[in-house]
C-alpha cells in the first residue's frame, strides 16, 4: 500500500483561468477526457471546477453557459495538500470537508490532485 500522495496523486494539472467560460472549460474537460480541473488566477490556484460544477451550478439553473464564467461555478479555495503527505491524511480532508478531490501543491504550484478513485 502507497503511503504519501505523491505515490497515488495524477501528476500534472490542467488548469483554466476564473475569467473563462464555462463552455471552455467545458471543452478542455472534454478534450483532455478529465472530470476537474484546477482554476488558476497566475500561478495561485483559486478554485476547482468539475463537471458536476457545470452542470448543477449552471446548467440545471438554466443559465448560459457562454455568459457565465468558471469563477461562478466554481469551488472557491479549495483544500490542498503536499505531495510528501501521508495518504491517511488526503483521506481525512476529504471527508472533513466533504470533497472527492485535492489538488496537491508543492513550493506553492499545482502538481497533481489526488481523488477518490486514486486511494487504495
Amino acid at each position: 500500500m502507497a503511503d504519501f500522495v505523491r505515490d497515488v496523486m495524477t501528476p500534472g494539472v490542467v488548469a483554466v483561468r476564473p475569467d473563462a467560460s464555462l463552455v471552455e472549460a467545458a471543452r478542455l474537460l472534454g478534450t483532455q477526457d478529465i472530470g476537474d480541473v484546477v482554476v488558476a488566477d497566475g500561478q495561485q490556484i483559486v478554485g476547482v471546477l468539475t463537471d458536476r460544477d457545470i452542470t448543477v451550478r449552471a446548467v440545471a439553473d438554466s443559465a448560459d453557459p457562454l455568459a457565465l464564467s468558471v469563477r461562478s461555478a466554481c469551488t472557491r479555495d479549495p483544500v490542498v495538500i503536499g505531495p510528501g503527505e501521508r495518504v491517511s491524511a488526503a483521506v481525512s480532508l476529504m471527508r472533513e470537508h466533504a470533497v472527492r478531490r485535492l489538488p496537491v501543491v508543492e513550493d506553492g504550484l499545482p502538481v497533481g490532485v489526488i481523488s477518490l478513485g486514486d486511494l487504495p
